[in-house]
């Protein structure tokens, strides 16, 4: 278990839900929520993100998202889980992967960290409706 990582995004908790941002209390998205915690965790980000809109070039089919991750995290057979990881789902079928998480669990209960869109950081049950919209998950390469 990556406690560096549950920690850090549970410090999360409670900021603002806001587009393209990654500012712990003041605002984050998805991406700006494991931007940060890799920030926290490991220092300055691997590259500078470019800007992109919110539906992550669905329209064109484009898996921007998932490209970004392969650069930079660790892929990870589905069924190896562990909290730390990070979770790449795609929220509808036929729709690109556009929403990112990251494990952590409550108990037995695993769960995951998240900003979700018109509420904020929070921490959710990994439910079965979520859990199916996993597509992929991610290692953070650096040791902790």
């Amino acid at each position: 278990m990556s406690l560096a990582v549950v920690t850090a995004a549970r410090g999360w908790i409670g900021t603002p839900y806001l587009h393209q941002a990654s500012r712990k209390g003041a605002g984050a998205d998805c991406l700006g929520l494991v931007r940060g915690v890799w920030r926290e965790v490991w220092g300055c980000e691997p590259e500078r993100v470019p800007p992109y809109t919110a539906d992550w070039s669905e329209p064109q089919g484009d898996e921007v998202l998932w490209r970004a991750a392969e650069r930079h995290l660790r892929r990870v057979a589905r069924d190896d889980q562990r909290p730390g990881d990070v979770l790449l789902f795609r929220m509808r079928a036929g729709g690109v992967a556009k929403h990112l998480g990251i494990a952590a669990q409550v108990g037995a209960t695993p769960t995951f960290i998240h900003a979700y869109s018109g509420h904020a950081v929070v921490e959710s049950p990994l439910s079965a409706p979520w859990a199916r919209r996993i597509v992929a998950r991610f290692r953070f390469q650096q040791e902790v």
